[in-house]
């Protein structure tokens, strides 16, 4: 999150009024599509209780900071990517636990104002910091820019590789289950993601913008508030999961777009 307020100032907020209707309707497709698959799959799935409230818990995250560069490979509107990744992460701290909430508070007790408190923490006050930084130490903020981008993903796989280490023996024998719903979860984001641009008459270029954004999760933030906010560590899996899936299908989406044709 730092690194991404790094990399943010006034123009990306702007960009908003240029061309609010693809921005709006890609993040009103994270937060309704996404959601929409996570219940279908927390309340009819037979998945264990923890990994469904995991797998519910990622479908109600923003998107990614990876579906920058997915967008960049897959010829689409980087500047629209960049733009609904900031607003799509910045609304998070109000829907993310709203919704996971909603989705699970019927069948499992949820601490929603400490859901809220970590959403906060994790997003507002490390991305503000990072915009501040870029805003009146530009210098300073170049400087660390290149780097910054390596190491968090340096830190999201020792995060994805703790989860799923601790949890080895839980995932061997689940993880056939496990896998094929996180992967119906983001093919079927990218999916009407895509579809439902397309019947909102978007172009070709925001159409595939939108289906990066809306199947790709923030991961990273789904396995700090599972570890944060409840008590058993296999809530934290199906989002470390998530992480590795959500980067595999958008790959072979934007190799798929590269060599299509706009």
């Amino acid at each position: 999150m730092l690194a991404m307020g790094l990399t943010l100032s006034i123009e990306d907020f702007k960009r908003l009024l240029n061309y609010p209707i693809p921005i709006l309707l890609g993040v009103f497709l994270q937060y309704s599509v996404m959601p929409t698959l996570g219940f279908l799959l927390f309340h009819y799935s037979n998945l264990p209780t923890p990994f469904g409230v995991g797998i519910a818990l990622v479908s109600c995250c923003p998107g990614g900071t990876a579906s920058n560069v997915l967008t960049y490979l897959s010829k689409a509107d980087v500047a629209l990517s960049v733009t609904m990744t900031t607003i799509s992460t910045l609304v998070a701290i109000f829907l993310t636990p709203a919704l996971t909430t909603l989705i699970i508070g019927s069948k499992v007790d949820v601490n929603a104002i400490g859901l809220f408190l970590s959403t906060a923490k994790v997003i507002l006050l490390p991305v503000g910091l990072g915009i501040l930084i870029n805003r009146y130490l530009p210098s300073f903020s170049r400087s660390v820019t290149p780097f910054s981008s390596q190491i968090s993903v340096i830190l999201i796989i020792l995060i994805v590789a703790s989860i799923i280490g601790a949890s080895s023996k839980t995932i061997l024998e689940y993880g056939i289950q496990i896998g094929l719903f996180v992967f119906l979860l983001h093919s079927l984001g990218f999916l009407f993601g895509y579809i439902l641009s397309k019947l909102f008459k978007q172009s070709e270029i925001y159409s595939r913008t939108i289906s990066i954004e809306v199947g790709m999760q923030n991961s990273g933030l789904g396995v700090l508030l599972a570890k944060e906010n409840f008590l058993d560590p296999l809530v934290a899996v199906p989002s470390a999961i998530s992480s590795l899936f959500h980067s595999l299908i958008a790959s072979a989406l934007a190799g798929y777009w590269r060599r299509k044709k706009l």
